[in-house]
């Protein structure tokens, strides 16, 4: 998940950069709709993320 957000920020950073395209309002309100739906589906999000690491120690447990 953190490497998730990481490459959302590097993206972010670089789009800032760039004078063609996004503007500033834009990119701001992306960030709060995408902030937003974190802190809405938190849980769900929380248990997908566990849920997908028991199948990976699992399945390597099998290897």
């Amino acid at each position: 998940m953190i490497h998730v957000i990481r490459g959302f920020m590097n993206l972010t950073k670089s789009c800032a950069k760039d004078n063609k395209g996004i503007g500033v309002v834009e990119l701001i309100l992306i960030l709060v709709v995408l902030i937003g739906l974190v802190v809405i589906f938190r849980d769900q999000l929380t248990s997908l993320v566990n849920s997908i690491f028991e199948r990976i120690v699992n399945d390597s447990s099998a290897v």
